[in-house]
């Protein structure tokens, strides 16, 4: 069976966004060291141009994250219908 890549990439991206939200949001709790907190906030900055606390940043990683979220399922897919051979799964 082979994979739709709209479909299957399109859920990596769903699932990713979902993901890349709850991390930004994660940074604003108290419950961590301030050692914590400010690690949190250096994984973000690894990204080019992202500043923490900015509405222009966030949506800048939002694309980041898309455009990563794709470029995973269209290699899965990719992979996955390679190995394909008449129908069934490659031995």
């Amino acid at each position: 069976m082979e994979l739709s890549l709209k479909q299957y990439a399109g859920k990596c991206v769903h699932g990713a966004e979902v993901f890349y939200v709850l991390f930004v949001l994660g940074g604003f709790l108290p419950m961590r060291s301030a050692a914590g907190v400010e690690l949190h906030h250096k994984i973000f900055e690894t990204l080019p141009a992202f500043v923490w606390i900015s509405i222009g940043s966030f949506a800048l990683g939002a694309v980041y994250v898309f455009a990563f979220a794709w470029i995973f399922g269209a290699y899965f897919v990719g992979m996955h219908n390679s190995s394909l051979i008449s129908g069934q799964l490659a031995r």
